[in-house]
C-alpha cells in the first residue's frame, strides 16, 4: 500500500506542478491502475487522445485556436514526463515493464509522425505555440529512445543514479550533523576525566573580563 501511495503521489505531482493536465475523471483511472504496465498503457491512451485533439485544431483555422492547440501541446509534453516517470521508478525496483515499453514505443513512433508533419507544414500562427510544439517533439523523441533501449541498461542507469542521489543526501546531512556538534563542542570545557563540562553562566559580555578590585590598607594608628 505504501508502494502504491508513492507511486500516485509521484504521478500527481507530475500532473499538478504546473497545470492540471489531465481531467478529475482521468486522474481517478491513473489512482485505480497501480500495475505499470497497466499504467503506461494508460497514459499512452491519454497521449493518443490530445494527438487527436491537436491534429484536429490545426486542421481548423479559428480564433483562439493557438491557446487550445499550446495547452494540449503542454498537457501532452507532461502526459510524456509522466510516462518516463513511472518507467524509471518501476524498473528501479526491478519491475519488468518490458509490454508497457513496447506499447509505448510504438505509440510514441506514431505521436512523433505526427508532430512532424506538422513541423513540415507550420500553420501560420506556429510562433504563437512553438517553443510548447519544440518541448513536445523532442521530449517525444527521447522518450522514444528509452523505451526502446536496453531496458536492462537503462535500469541500471536509474538505479545508480538514485544511489548517487541517496549519498549525496546523507553526505549533506552527515555534514550538517557534524557541524551542529563541533558547534556544540565549542561551548563546552573538557574536565579532568576528559568528559565535557558546560561552563558555568556568566554575567559578563564576550570579551569582557572581571576586574579586581583595588585592595585598601587599613590606616595606620
Amino acid at each position: 500500500m505504501r508502494l502504491a501511495a508513492c507511486l500516485l503521489v509521484l504521478s500527481t505531482s507530475l500532473l499538478f506542478g504546473q497545470k492540471d493536465f489531465l481531467t478529475a475523471d482521468e486522474v481517478d483511472r491513473v489512482r485505480e491502475v497501480q500495475e505499470p504496465n497497466a499504467r503506461l498503457q494508460l497514459y499512452v491512451h491519454f497521449a493518443k487522445q490530445r494527438v487527436d485533439q491537436l491534429k484536429q485544431a490545426v486542421a481548423k483555422e479559428k480564433k483562439g485556436r493557438s491557446l487550445i492547440i499550446r495547452d494540449l501541446l503542454e498537457q501532452y509534453t507532461q502526459i510524456i514526463e509522466a510516462i518516463d516517470t513511472v518507467s524509471d521508478d518501476a524498473l528501479k525496483r526491478h519491475v519488468d515493464i518490458a509490454a508497457g515499453a513496447a506499447a509505448v514505443s510504438q505509440a510514441e513512433k506514431r505521436f512523433l509522425e505526427t508532430l512532424g508533419n506538422v513541423k513540415e507544414k507550420p500553420p501560420a500562427d506556429f510562433d504563437l505555440y512553438d517553443v510548447a510544439f519544440r518541448e513536445a517533439y523532442e521530449n517525444t523523441k527521447d522518450s522514444i529512445e528509452q523505451a526502446s533501449g536496453d531496458l536492462n541498461a537503462r535500469q541500471q542507469e536509474v538505479t545508480d543514479k538514485a544511489d548517487k542521489e541517496k549519498a549525496e543526501v546523507k553526505s549533506v546531512l552527515t555534514s550538517a550533523e557534524t557541524k551542529d556538534r563541533e558547534k556544540e563542542e565549542k561551548k563546552l570545557d573538557k574536565g579532568e576525566d576528559g568528559q565535557p563540562v558546560r561552563k558555568p553562566p556568566t554575567i559578563f559580555r564576550p570579551g569582557e573580563k572581571p576586574t579586581t578590585a583595588p585592595v585598601v590598607k587599613p590606616p595606620v594608628e
